[in-house]
């Protein structure tokens, strides 16, 4: 108890001394927190300006500037008829991303990719979630009224809604956004986890079945089945042909939250599938899970989970307002998750270091 009102004690005099213009402007002046009050101030303005930072982006992204910029630099003369700009819009663009690190200046006038350009290039789903993001930005025109009336009819809900009324919404558009988004995710998992080491894996909710794939290319002999709604399950079907992997794969169509899962896998994948839904769904899917493994059966659950270390902003902030606007689901700790495991039927549950914890983690829960 005393340290908890030590801290507290602790954290309302740093309120009071960083609300106060009069210990701000000390603190810009004397050398020693000078530094520091000028990152914070920094950061503060960040926090102002993350919506135009990015549109900018978005305008980088619609014109694939760097997609241009990645064949060889240019100066915004030569860029500006490519982008269909003028000179001077050009350069004022060339200049607001070479602040964001996406481009950078060379000899000659010339502007080639920076750092999180070449790192854009590197990964196309990048793009994807950029146009994509349109939506989104839509839905929090006023956070406020998002906040106070939760609507269910939004520009993200109707965009995911087949997910809750099948036929609905571009299942296209659906299907590839979700394909590329986890094909980097994929990677970290299967790193994290060998997976050669069953005999047969069921994906439930596995879209497209591009972690399917990733699977199928390390383990050669493993048998993969995938379990999602009819016309995605049938999307599945035709790539897992198209990538030779029809052979040894089964798909079946289906809604979780409704019917049974097929037995007869001995490890089951939840790849980004339970932060969609709310906990009541989200314990069904993971009970029936649990109903179709085996004892000694293992269920993998990989998605981006709230808490993460270095990634706060992203599980607490990004996620929490997404699908705020989605109508449905939240985000977790892995804490929150394993609770849900264990309500679940699973006896043991071990949290397995990914390389990017910020696309993920992984949690391996494991029957009994």
């Amino acid at each position: 108890m005393w340290f908890r009102a030590l801290s507290d004690w602790w954290l309302d005099l740093r309120e009071r001394l960083l609300s106060s213009p009069r210990f701000q402007r000390w603190a810009a002046r004397f050398p020693l927190t000078r530094g520091v009050a000028e990152r914070r101030a920094s950061a503060l303005f960040d926090l102002c300006a993350g919506f135009v930072y990015s549109q900018v982006l978005a305008a980088a992204v619609e014109l694939r500037m760097m997609e241009v910029l990645a064949l060889r630099p240019r100066t915004p003369v030569e860029l500006a008829p490519i982008l269909g700009l003028s000179v001077e819009s050009t350069r004022l663009l060339l200049e607001a991303t070479r602040a964001l690190g996406l481009t950078e200046r060379r000899g000659g006038d010339r502007f080639g990719l920076g750092i999180h350009g070449a790192s854009y290039i590197g990964n196309p789903a990048v793009a994807d979630m950029v146009t994509h993001h349109a939506l989104f930005y839509r839905d929090l025109a006023s956070p406020v009224a998002l906040l106070r009336e939760r609507k269910k009819d939004t520009h993200l809900s109707r965009f995911w809604s087949y997910t809750r009324a099948p036929g609905a919404g571009d299942i296209a558009a659906y299907s590839t956004l979700m394909a590329r988004s986890v094909e980097l995710f994929a990677e970290d998992v299967l790193e994290a986890y060998r997976i050669e080491r069953h005999r047969v894996l069921l994906d439930v909710g596995g879209g497209e079945a591009a972690f399917l794939e990733q699977v199928g290319r390390r383990a050669a002999g493993l048998e993969l089945w995938l379990y999602d709604l009819p016309e995605v399950a049938e999307r599945a079907r035709q790539r897992l042909e198209a990538s030779g992997l029809g052979a040894r794969s089964r798909v079946f169509p289906g809604d979780v939250l409704d019917t049974a899962l097929p037995r007869g896998a001995d490890v089951v994948s939840l790849v980004r599938v339970l932060h969609d839904h709310d906990d009541e769904s989200a314990l069904h899917i993971l009970e029936s899970a649990r109903a179709a493994l085996e004892p000694g059966g293992r269920l993998l659950v990989a998605e981006p989970m709230a808490g993460t270390k270095g990634a706060e902003r992203m599980g607490a902030a990004y996620f929490g307002f997404y699908l705020l606007a989605m109508g449905q689901g939240r985000p977790r700790t892995a804490t929150e998750i394993t609770s849900l495991l264990h309500r679940a039927g699973f006896s043991t549950v071990e949290r397995r270091r990914t390389r990017r914890p910020l696309l993920g983690q992984l949690l391996v829960a494991t029957v009994r």
